[in-house]
């Protein structure tokens, strides 16, 4: 009797070979031209800029795009259950979901109180 668990442990270990091989060629076979362009930080085309002492301050607003987008993500993993199977869920499934949108609206009120969506 075999394990039931064997083709998962296969299918990672293969994954996990797959993933270290492929660094791991880049590494030898790729170019290795280095250059003060290739070693400086990225800054979307414009000099970087000393930072000051305490490390800065980032605006608000790339934050808020990315919980923006998780919190999107998030609900339509959620609802869609309740999307598809909205005649067996009945009323508890409609509780839930209206439970979950009234939390979900949380977020979207602190966003748009910071003016997350004014791109002005």
């Amino acid at each position: 009797m075999t394990n039931p668990y064997l083709p998962v442990l296969v299918l990672m270990a293969v994954a996990a070979v797959l993933a270290l091989g492929g660094v791991a060629a880049s590494a030898v076979i790729g170019p290795k031209r280095y250059n003060r362009a290739k070693l400086d930080a990225y800054e979307c085309g414009i000099e970087p800029t000393p930072h000051a002492s305490g490390g800065g301050r980032l605006p608000i607003k790339y934050y808020l795009v990315a919980m923006t987008f998780i919190v999107f993500d998030i609900e339509i993993v959620f609802l869609y259950p309740w999307a598809v199977d909205f005649t067996t869920l009945a009323t508890f499934g409609l509780v839930a979901s209206l439970t979950f949108l009234a939390l979900i609206t949380v977020p979207f009120v602190y966003e748009w109180r910071r003016g997350g969506f004014d791109w002005v």
